[in-house]
Parts: C-alpha cells; structure tokens; sequence
C-alpha cells in the first residue's frame, strides 16, 4: 500500500517520505510536500485490528494541513473517520476517494517541518549513494 500511494502522491505533483519523525516523538507512515509548501501526512492501515490498535493517528493532524488513510479495498471505509481523507491503494497505485478537510499549519510550525522534510530527504539520498558516511549526520 505504501508504494500505491507514494505513486498517487508523485502523479499528484507531491514529493513523499516514508517513516518521518515528527517532533512530538510519534512517526508518520508517509508524509508529503506539494509545490506550493502544503503538507500532507498519509497514515497507512492494512486492517481494522490495525486501526482500532492505533490512537496516535489525531495526533498527526498538527504536523499537517491534511489528513489521510491509505487503506486497501478490503479494509470496510465506514470504520475510518470522515474527518481524515481516504485513499485506496495497492502495491501499483491509488486513488484519493475522499479529500481531506484542510487545517491550515501556523507558519513556523510549517517551516520548521519543511525543514525536516528537506533534511531527511537529503541525508537518505546521501546515505543511499554512499553507503559509508554512516549516521553521523541524524536528520529526524
């Protein structure tokens, strides 16, 4: 589901990370930068179990200015809430079902996650084209 939805979210014009530390400690399963600085954060459930274990999700909604879910097409959509947007998806692509209220971030809230954005994303292209720099530089 994850690789469907970074694909749907690059078609979309946004550039997505996997697995991005938020500053209050949680992390989000995908977190997305449209052009025009709009932050979307994707959180990825394969079950209901999944779902109902997980209650940190309202948590995300202050290190966005949109919320979705990415489930898959046999996940039952009425258990999710209608407040977060919803997107199905499959290891080949997605489609954004509902659209996401916006909650538009305080600007320092939103530079100082743009800011972590840039920073992960650069230090893991780093370490992906060289694979001895090590951790030295942590960016989350």
């Amino acid at each position: 589901m994850t690789r469907g939805a970074q694909r749907l979210l690059r078609a979309a014009g946004r550039a997505s990370l996997t697995e991005v530390p938020l500053p209050s400690g949680r992390r989000a399963d995908l977190m997305a930068l449209g052009a025009d600085g709009e932050i979307w954060i994707v959180e990825i459930k394969s079950s209901v179990e999944d779902f109902q274990a997980d209650k940190k999700w309202s948590d995300y909604r202050a290190h966005c200015d949109k919320l979705f879910f990415a489930v898959d097409l046999t996940m039952p959509q009425e258990r999710l809430p209608a407040d977060a947007g919803l997107i199905v998806a499959d290891a080949f692509g997605g489609a954004i079902l509902r659209d996401a209220p916006l909650h538009r971030l305080a600007g320092a809230t939103r530079r100082s996650l743009l800011l972590r954005f840039a920073r992960i994303g650069a230090d893991r292209l780093h370490l992906a084209t060289d694979p001895d720099a090590g951790a030295a530089l942590p960016c989350g």
